[in-house]
């Protein structure tokens, strides 16, 4: 009879531990899930913004190319590198000055100046174009230069 007694004490207990080790397991496994989903868009989203940089490289490299640098003011050139990406590029003047002597032997007086420029692109690279996302980057990028050319108010 003793020995029945002691098996009735124990009556349910390794489903108890069993269903407690259940919920751990469960609760381990959904956060590992939302560590999994919370990477994914970490790595949507740094994706999309290289995007953006690299149309906004793109656009550089694009308004340097046609080589209309203007004094008086260019017009600003848009580009749709894809369907999701954008890019609006401007070469801007800034100022002229005289060409230093070191570097080329001229100076004040010889008839030869520096013109001032910047070249700006920015870049929209939009996952759902029409409608704003949270994975939407934009990127912009500058690069100065001076062009030589002959003294006179306008290049």
């Amino acid at each position: 009879m003793k020995m029945m007694t002691y098996k009735n004490k124990q009556r349910g207990a390794a489903l108890i531990v069993g269903l407690v080790l259940l919920v751990v397991i469960t609760v381990l496994a959904i956060s590992g899930m939302n560590t999994a989903t919370t990477e994914l868009a970490m790595a949507r989203n740094d994706q999309n913004y290289e995007y953006a940089f690299q149309a906004a490289e793109t656009g550089l490299e694009n308004i340097l190319a046609l080589g209309t640098f203007d004094t008086a003011g260019a017009p600003a050139v848009t580009r749709n590198i894809n369907t999701h990406d954008t890019v609006v590029a401007q070469v801007d003047y800034e100022d002229w000055s005289i060409v230093p002597d070191k570097a080329f032997s001229l100076g004040s007086g010889s008839g030869v100046s520096a013109y001032h420029f910047v070249a700006t692109a920015t870049a929209d690279s939009l996952r759902s174009p029409g409608n704003t996302t949270d994975r939407d980057a934009s990127a912009v990028h500058t690069q100065a230069f001076y062009v030589v050319g002959p003294e006179s108010p306008t290049l």
